[in-house]
């Protein structure tokens, strides 16, 4: 089958950096595994950092690392312990970082962390969502506990407290630092319509939505994805924010980019017993002590490959997020990521693709599609 992987880390510019391969289309799936006929790929920043090296893979040294984690494709078979699909149901999905990619024609995945393609999009369109989406879901819901009945009760910007026997809502603020980028343009949509638990989207709460972005067509992409207010993230954040929502605190903070560089800004705008998710591994070992002690402030990771990865018993829920997902984008909540498409999928245009995201200007998704 074809595929497109690499065999020593290289500059993107290197023609070998990723090369076009012919190699064996795996066996029929067995267990939880489906096999999958890929259509369309999406690229994210884990692509270019795993090609230069920055993570290693579980990969035989003889053999080439296929690179990939987003997709959207047709079920062609499934293992005997499968149950959630049938062959021919069109899914996507974000693999798992100690398997092989999905860069290749035919792909083995758990079907536990697989989800339906939304019925509105088209495979190109659906590959650009998986690994943003569920990325985005956990930082909001399993990181920062954000939901209707578990949103702070006291917003230093308004300073007061809502009766838990009313139904009176306090606005409540996050700032999502990188809003233009692919897990940005995600989070922006869902913390828009934050949902009353992960499995009820019927029920809705609104937070106040500030985005960071510097370049106009980033800051009207951000506008876009329902961004409340917009900073310059080369300008002093604390001042822009309390101008615009009369508070220097914000309750929520997600962290998308150079977490090293935002530290210092986020222990400072962070509400008093506020949350603060990352992303974004740090260089440099990061001081939780002093006013984030002070605030009881609370510290996060988001790594969408952890369940996955442990195999914890939850590993399930990417398959639920996913699902509603996709009843989310069908019902007009939610929009495709997708700004830039490309075909074939072959090793020039993935070349492409990873000189482009490194480049850091790029706002929303990649896709590359058919081989």
């Amino acid at each position: 089958m074809k595929a497109v992987g690499l065999y020593e880390n290289l500059p993107i510019d290197d023609p070998k950096s990723l090369v076009d391969l012919d190699i064996e289309q795996p066996k029929n799936p067995t267990g939880h595994d489906l096999l999958i006929a890929i259509k369309a790929i999406s690229v994210n920043p884990l692509d270019t950092k795993v090609r230069k090296g920055m993570y290693s893979l579980v990969e035989k040294a003889d053999m080439p690392t296929i690179l990939g984690w987003d997709a959207a494709g047709e079920i062609i078979a499934l293992g005997s312990e499968c149950t959630l699909f049938r062959k021919g149901d069109a899914v996507y999905y974000a693999g798992s970082i100690s398997r092989p990619g999905t860069n290749c024609e035919f792909h083995l995945v758990d079907e536990r962390i697989v989800g339906r393609k939304p019925n509105s999009l088209s495979f190109e369109e659906a590959a650009a969502m998986p690994l943003t989406s569920v990325t985005a879901w956990e930082s909001l819901y399993d990181r920062l506990c954000i939901c209707v009945n578990t949103t702070r009760r006291f917003s230093p910007q308004r300073g007061s407290f809502s009766d838990s026997s009313s139904n009176k809502q306090i606005l409540s603020s996050i700032l999502i630092i990188g809003g233009a980028g692919g897990v940005g343009s995600v989070a922006v949509q869902l913390a828009k319509n934050v949902l009353d638990s992960p499995v009820n989207y019927s029920t809705t709460s609104r937070l106040n939505v500030i985005a960071t972005a510097s370049r106009n067509e980033s800051r009207e992409w951000c506008k876009r994805m329902g961004a409340d207010y917009v900073v310059n993230y080369r300008e002093d954040l604390k001042s822009q924010i309390k101008n615009l929502i009369g508070s220097e605190y914000v309750d929520y903070i997600l962290c998308l980019n150079n977490t090293d560089g935002y530290f210092e800004a986020m222990k400072q705008l962070v509400a008093p017993q506020g949350r603060i998710c990352s992303t974004v591994e740090t260089t440099a070992p990061v001081d939780l002590g002093g006013i984030l002690r002070q605030k009881s402030a609370t510290f996060v990771w988001e790594l969408m490959f952890t369940r996955s990865l442990f195999q914890t018993h939850d590993v399930i829920a990417q398959h639920h997020i996913l699902n509603t997902v996709a009843d989310l984008v069908d019902s007009g909540k939610i929009r495709t990521t997708l700004t830039d498409l490309m075909s074939p999928i072959n090793a020039e245009n993935l070349r492409k693709a990873h000189k482009k995201l490194e480049s850091g200007s790029t706002i929303g998704k990649i896709v590359v599609s058919d081989f």
